[in-house]
């Protein structure tokens, strides 16, 4: 070593505290790796949503049919060339049941089923008095439902009070018989 040209093993070693500024290439070292960074993310985001645009991964040098697919977008596939599109959807409103009502009365009306070509959502409640609120409610949830799903979708709002207990008297049942009531009306 040089008398000029300080020994490494003697100079301070260097501490947060009296760490130097970083000078103008350090700065431009520091941006072109934020710079570079910044591309490659964008980059990536571009062949992901290429990729996407394409049907997701090939199974060779030209698509076709037996390419793989993420599960999602098969999914969305199906729903699309079924048109299931509103039966799907109302499903999704049937799962989110206590979101969309409030959970009172989630847990005394429950729906059953959906008629697509009525446009009729059939919902069945435990009791007469819960029937009887549903009703009265049944405008504005029709309204909040519409919002959900697209205007009509739902028309109507078919409510059922409880089911009755099955009348079985006596040992012996005629088949397809419902009871007393098929006497009498």
């Amino acid at each position: 070593m040089s008398e000029n040209t300080p020994d490494p093993r003697k100079m301070p070693k260097k501490t947060p505290e009296n760490a130097p500024e970083p000078s103008g290439v350090d700065l431009a070292r520091v941006a072109l790796r934020a710079a570079k960074e910044q591309a490659r993310a964008r980059g990536n985001a571009a062949r992901d949503k290429k990729q996407a645009r394409r049907g997701g991964l090939r199974s060779g040098a030209h698509a076709d049919g037996r390419d793989p697919m993420a599960l999602g977008s098969a999914i969305n596939r199906l729903i699309t060339e079924r048109g299931w599109e509103t039966p799907a959807a109302v499903g999704g409103v049937m799962g989110r049941w206590p979101q969309i009502v409030g959970d009172d009365l989630a847990n005394h009306c429950v729906p059953e089923k959906y008629d697509e070509d009525e446009r009729v959502l059939v919902v069945r409640c435990d009791s007469t008095a819960w029937a009887t609120n549903l009703r009265l409610l049944a405008p504005q949830l029709v309204a909040r439902l519409n919002e959900d799903l697209g205007h009509g979708t739902v028309r109507l709002i078919k409510v059922l009070g409880p089911g009755g207990p099955a009348h079985r008297y006596g040992p012996l049942r005629a088949p397809g018989s419902t009871g007393p009531g098929d006497t009498y009306g």
